[in-house]
């Protein structure tokens, strides 16, 4: 294989979806997989959709990501500028060369003309009226000033065959396709063009792209041929659906590498997950470190079917990652959770206790607002069929865990824990009855950091007892 050199063109128009970040993964892996280099290109050829600061955005993703590029506009290169908006004149230059060459023309037509071309399948489709006008007409038209694109002069009969490392060989009549626009009327290119132009001057060897733009290579294969390039190695990509039906969409919901962060969701652990949208490792492991991630990747394992993001699957992903993480690290993570819980609390017992127990760092406040919040907890939270637990049995019990606890001299976990197992086997109450009726009483919440005993040597032994006293008055 000669050197592959693979690239990611986002444009700067927001957040960094998690299909972007896929594709700029996939690309990261393939070409360090073979040795080669990742380049960074700035698609920002749409001036009316850039948003402030959204290349900022893409920088910071590839580095928490942990994937650094080779080349960019921030590190540059040989083959820069990196940012397509400097690089204008060089695409008018090719698109006059494909237009002395018959294969472009100058479209003169007005919007409301184009708005009236409807084929007989009802879509929008130019009729090359313009590359029918004289030498005469275009000279006086560009002389007169009158707004114009530069449109691709696409053969209307035959038909046009690419391979996709994924999909395989594709074959597309050419009258299915249209003139494509390549520099607009503002004088900037298109996607459709910039993409060809400049994947042929930075030597790309290999684009990856989503499956969406299957039905365009026809056209960008044009192209190519149009200017006697070699044509890249195409590895387009599946779709990533919310459900079966829809696409993962910021309309419905989170959709972009930032709305998980902002979840609590960390940074490896995402790319890890993404990594896994749409392909197989073809074994039984899930968790990779992004090295490993590397050494594992293959085209081969790509699939040609919708991957549905599972945000279930992503939890539990992450939850393995925070068990691993260093304490030390996690509370540090943990800290800026904490800053709404008023009551003093042992902040370092608290992340040793939510460490092994959250999905996602944003866990945190649900599981510890019973810290603040305690009073007009719902009743029914005593009657657990799992734990065998009742109402009517916390009623019974609860006056001699009361008794015991305040007169227990060491405060401590395990002198706790032992005080409330004796407790059960004198009373005969499952331990498990007992812990579940206990850890109720003193935190009114189903879900808490630990145990019945780590959630009293949080809150202390005073507002312990007054917690049980206020149960057993409300029961």
């Amino acid at each position: 294989m000669n050197t592959v050199r693979t690239r990611f063109a986002p444009s700067p128009t927001g957040f960094m979806h998690i299909g972007n970040l896929r594709t700029a993964l996939y690309g990261y892996l393939f070409a360090k997989k073979h040795n080669g280099q990742f380049i960074l290109r700035i698609e920002d050829t749409d001036q009316e959709r850039l948003v402030d600061n959204a290349v900022n955005v893409i920088y910071q993703t590839l580095q928490l990501a942990g994937l650094t590029h080779d080349e960019g506009p921030d590190v540059g290169g040989a083959y820069g500028p990196y940012t397509q908006s400097e690089r204008k004149a060089i695409y008018n230059d090719y698109a006059k060369e494909l237009i002395a060459n018959g294969h472009a023309y100058y479209c003169f037509c007005e919007k409301e003309r184009l708005e009236s071309l409807i084929d007989d399948t009802g879509n929008r489709r130019y009729d090359k009226h313009c590359l029918h006008l004289s030498r005469e007409e275009i000279s006086d038209q560009l002389a007169s000033g009158v707004p114009y694109v530069i449109r691709q002069n696409v053969p209307t009969s035959g038909s046009t065959t690419f391979s996709d490392m994924v999909y395989g060989d594709i074959i597309v009549e050419n009258k299915e396709l249209h003139d494509n626009v390549l520099i607009k009327s503002d004088g900037f290119p298109t996607y459709n063009f910039a993409n060809v132009v400049d994947d042929h001057l930075m030597q790309i060897s290999h684009v990856f792209r989503g499956m969406e733009y299957l039905s365009s290579t026809p056209n960008y294969n044009l192209l190519y041929e149009a200017f006697g390039w070699e044509i890249p190695q195409y590895v387009h990509l599946p779709h990533i659906m919310r459900d079966k039906h829809h696409k993962l969409s910021k309309r419905d919901g989170d959709a972009n590498f930032e709305d998980f962060l902002n979840k609590g969701f960390l940074p490896a652990a995402i790319l890890n997950y993404v990594a896994l949208l749409g392909w197989n490792p073809k074994n039984d492991v899930e968790k990779f470190t992004l090295d490993e991630l590397i050494a594992a990747f293959d085209i081969n394992g790509i699939s040609k079917a919708s991957a549905i993001f599972d945000e279930v699957k992503l939890r539990w992903l992450n939850s393995q990652y925070i068990k691993e993480m260093p304490q030390e690290s996690f509370h540090t993570a943990a800290l800026p959770y904490y800053q709404s819980i008023a009551t003093p609390v042992d902040r370092d017992l608290l992340s040793r206790l939510l460490q092994t127990r959250v999905s996602a760092i944003s866990d945190i406040p649900a599981m510890t607002s019973f810290i603040d919040t305690y009073e007009g907890y719902e009743l029914a939270l005593f009657d657990h069929k799992d734990a065998k637990s009742s109402v009517q049995t916390a009623k019974t019990i609860l006056p001699v865990v009361i008794a015991a606890l305040e007169n227990l001299a060491d405060w401590n976990n395990d002198a706790i824990f032992n005080e409330l197992s004796q407790i059960s086997e004198q009373n005969e109450v499952k331990k498990k009855t007992l812990l579940w009726l206990v850890r109720i009483a003193i935190t009114g919440q189903l879900s808490t950091p630990g145990g019945a005993s780590e959630m009293a040597v949080l809150i202390g032994k005073d507002e312990t007892v007054k917690r049980l006293k206020y149960s057993l008055a409300r029961l």
